[in-house]
């Protein structure tokens, strides 16, 4: 069984930088797919951006230039360091993950309801 544990969200002020973790812990069958998804209140959840296992990183185009996904196998952790801040990034941040992946990460990346592995959030406020 899969565990995702996310950390370090925090209140900010726009402009500012934030880095979230995630840390894994239990076995991927095959291929997988690993990223990261944001809810605002009254919105549905959206991709943010996702990594297969060759290192593959995919972005959306909200976050791009701004946001960088990395990846540290030997401690199974996941980051996303966030840099110049908007309000409208303010979200509850979550780590997700699905396996036995048959194509491409990028292909439908940003639906939700393909992942089956979540963490329970980290909270993100960015002040103007």
């Amino acid at each position: 069984q899969v565990r995702l544990v996310e950390s370090g969200g925090d209140s900010v002020q726009s402009v500012g930088s934030l880095r979230l973790s995630c840390v894994s812990s239990g076995y991927f069958y095959g291929d997988f797919c690993v990223g990261w998804f944001r809810q605002a209140p009254g919105k549905e959840r959206e991709g943010v951006a996702v990594v297969d296992r060759a290192g593959t990183i995919t972005y959306a185009d909200s976050v791009k230039g701004r946001f960088t996904l990395s990846r540290e196998y030997t401690k199974g952790t996941l980051y996303l360091q966030m840099d110049n801040l908007k309000s409208e990034d303010t979200a509850m941040y979550y780590c997700a993950a699905r396996d036995r992946v048959t194509g491409p990460c990028s292909a439908d990346w940003g639906n939700a309801g393909r992942y089956k592995y979540w963490g329970q959030g980290t909270q993100v406020n960015v002040s103007s």
